[in-house]
């Protein structure tokens, strides 16, 4: 794909709130629609990502208090909890959640789903640029009050 170049004049009078929503809603909806592939929402990826970096040591209560700001859709984890567990791909000992080999293989597949919008998302643009662009949204969103440290 061809992006048509513009002057840095012509970009910098550009709105930051049309291009941050617009990518914002593409990037969103990009990987939520990979995920539904895997019959999965954010929060289940959240979940199961979380889980696998620390397995046995996540209680529901800890990591739904960990999860939910990030949450936009006023997700039950409850619920995702226990679909997963249904699936087969969560367990929970002593109040703790492990993964299981059927859910660390979902998860692996949802990573592979995800890696792809991210490698299109990403075409043309070095990681140099990329660094630049993040670094740049962070600071916007410091300076108007939020928070500009990475999550």
């Amino acid at each position: 794909m061809t992006t048509k170049e513009y002057s840095q004049e012509q970009l910098a009078a550009q709105p930051i709130g049309y291009w941050t929503r617009e990518a914002a809603h593409l990037v969103i909806g990009g990987l939520r629609a990979a995920l539904a592939e895997e019959q999965l929402t954010q929060p289940h990826w959240w979940t199961l990502n979380h889980i696998a970096r620390a397995q046995g040591q996540w209680t529901r209560k800890a990591l739904t208090e960990k999860l939910a700001p990030f949450d936009d859709q006023d997700t039950d984890f409850e619920t995702v909890y226990d679909d997963l567990t249904a699936r087969g791909w969560l367990t929970e000992t002593d109040d703790h959640l492990t993964l299981t080999d059927t859910g660390e293989a979902g998860r692996i597949r949802a990573h592979d789903r995800n890696a792809a919008v991210h490698t299109r998302m990403r075409q043309g643009i070095d990681d140099a640029t990329y660094a630049a662009t993040i670094d740049t949204l962070r600071r916007l969103v410091a300076n108007l009050g939020g928070n500009g440290d990475l999550p």
